[in-house]
């Protein structure tokens, strides 16, 4: 069955991120329908219409607390519910919301490897659908398909990545960094290891580093640049995001994506068709 209108739950709907993917789905109401919106148990504006609270007026959506997820789903009953907030509350919202049959479009990053397992087993054992990416920007994709290729072909290479983001940003490195190094090191013909940053006497750069160097600092929404350095050339691949709306063009297509895929963990390339 096709589903037409998108019923969207919105966890994080407080954050960054979560207020400029909801201003954008209220934007595109043929396609989607907001349900809910949830944020953490602290929140001083739990209570309040989330229209109200992101500046485009009443709207019939509460901010509902995270901690009545399970009865939040029931009444509510969203085709998608999509989590930009943080890796311990996310594996919680995955693990509740899969047991539900609810799919998922995920965009918080920063898990360790156990909490990681933790929601891919819950997804697959739920036998749902989900998105679970580190960037969600179309151009981002891009820029890393096209890192497949420079590793494959620049293989001997010197590589550096270097990402930057505003103040607030709590992980680091970015998922997306952190993402681009997977991809390098996926399409390598020679053995690497990550490090991050360097300090003091380190010696000579050995061949298997691939240095990841996290930059914080003002509202920088998003620079990645991965560095190919050889003997006589360097090649820089850049992408910088100007706008958040980057991000949340690439939720909603993942949103389209995952409502009418029964089970499964997909990617972005999988999104946009880059798989193939």
């Amino acid at each position: 069955m096709v589903i037409i209108m998108i019923k969207v739950g919105m966890v994080g709907a407080a954050g960054r991120m979560g207020t400029n993917i909801i201003k954008t789905l209220l934007e595109n109401e043929k396609d989607f329908k907001l349900v809910c919106a949830i944020d953490a148990p602290n929140n001083p504006k739990l209570g309040r219409d989330i229209g109200e609270i992101i500046g485009v007026g009443n709207i019939g959506v509460p901010l509902q607390s995270s901690e009545n997820l399970e009865e939040i789903i029931d009444k509510t009953n969203p085709d998608v519910l999509v989590d930009f907030t943080a890796p311990g509350p996310c594996v919680n919202t995955v693990k509740i919301a899969s047991s539900k049959g609810v799919k998922l479009v995920i965009g918080t990053t920063g898990f360790t490897d156990e909490q990681m397992k933790e929601i891919k087993e819950s997804i697959t054992k739920n036998k749902v659908s989900a998105v679970i990416s580190q960037n969600y920007a179309i151009g981002v994709n891009i820029f890393f398909k096209t890192l497949e290729l420079l590793a494959k072909k620049l293989s001997d290479y010197d590589i550096e990545i270097i990402e930057m983001h505003h103040r607030f940003k709590k992980d680091a490195p970015s998922g997306t960094a952190l993402r681009a190094a997977e991809i390098i090191q996926n399409n390598l013909n020679r053995d690497s290891k990550l490090i991050y940053g360097r300090y003091g006497l380190v010696g000579e750069r050995s061949k298997e580093e691939i240095c990841i160097h996290a930059l914080r600092g003002g509202d920088v929404v998003g620079d990645h640049t991965v560095i190919f350095a050889g003997d006589g050339e360097r090649l820089e691949l850049t992408h910088k995001a100007s706008s958040r709306q980057a991000f949340v063009n690439g939720v909603l297509l993942a949103i389209k994506f995952i409502v009418n895929k029964d089970e499964g963990i997909y990617n972005t390339f999988d999104v946009l068709g880059l798989n193939d």
